[in-house]
């Protein structure tokens, strides 16, 4: 008798769920490892390289770093002998190659530079609600945010 086979969840677009594809601790493990060997390997570099290019991953004995543009990748691959040195100590001498990608960064949006003021409106309306609150630690909350108006 064969033992029964594990089902596999298909999506209905066809693809397989990531559960079902690999060890979601294993995959924890792998990029905490690679974090820690990314933060390693850029305190070698100087400070504006290491802002500009990341570890991705270690495969098949390969250390594959990520760029912003081709200049950094450039720059990134002078420094390729002392990188694969320092990994291969780190990774007990399984790495043998280097590539660097270029993968531009997605930009992050800055913060706004103001906040929308509170209305005076606003703020007799909770200066009249904290008036009616018994408890007198959130009575003060509401008065500070009442002082935070524009008024």
């Amino acid at each position: 008798m064969q033992p029964p086979h594990r089902r596999r969840h298909a999506t209905t677009d066809g693809f397989s769920s990531a559960a079902d594809c690999v060890d979601l601790g294993t995959l924890a493990q792998k990029a905490r490892a690679l974090e820690i060997l990314d933060g390693r390997l850029r305190r070698l570099l100087p400070e504006a390289l290491a802002r500009e290019c990341r570890l991705a991953d270690i495969r098949n004995g390969r250390l594959v770093f990520l760029a912003n543009s081709p200049t950094w990748a450039g720059r990134l691959r002078l420094h390729e002998a002392t990188l694969l040195a320092e990994a291969r100590s780190a990774c007990e001498g399984r790495i043998e190659r280097f590539a660097v990608k270029v993968a531009h960064r997605p930009p992050v949006p800055p913060e706004p530079a103001w906040q929308k003021p509170l209305s005076t409106g606003t703020a007799r309306h909770l200066r009249a609600a904290a008036q009616s609150i018994a408890d007198p630690e959130l009575k003060a909350l509401y008065l500070r945010l009442a002082s935070l108006a524009g008024d």
